[in-house]
């Protein structure tokens, strides 16, 4: 990911309800938030609906904890006849600490789609 200041494409905190048993977030809530993030980030190239076909890597480096500040980031990192891949990673800032901590990292594919849910071409810029 490049340096330097940047926008989250989401930023939310997780409540008591997104703990697993560990009393740590889920790790399903982390992955379907960096697929919701992702996915927007899709869109706006595919310049229209987009489905998930794939997760090529994804990396838990850090818990995230209840109250933790989550901002995920993103951006392209390969367009093609009808997919977008898009690398993500999350950070997340802790209560008291102003400094960002990555927590999870991932590579997800998305495939463009048209109103009848058929994959459709990337138009090209």
């Amino acid at each position: 990911m490049s340096d330097g200041p940047r926008d989250p494409i989401i930023r939310t905190v997780p409540q008591p309800a997104d703990m697993n048993g560990n009393g740590d977030i889920f790790g399903g809530w982390v992955l379907s938030q960096m697929d919701i993030a992702g996915g927007a980030l899709a869109a706006r190239v595919a310049k229209g609906r987009v489905a998930t076909v794939a997760i090529t890597a994804m990396t838990f480096v850090q818990p995230i904890k209840v109250g933790d500040l989550v901002s995920i980031y993103g951006e392209v990192d390969r367009i093609g006849t009808t997919s977008v891949t898009v690398r993500l990673e999350t950070v997340v800032r802790r209560r008291l600490d102003p400094k960002e901590i990555r927590v999870t990292e991932g590579t997800f594919v998305f495939v463009a789609i048209d109103a009848d849910g058929q994959p459709r071409a990337v138009p090209k810029s």
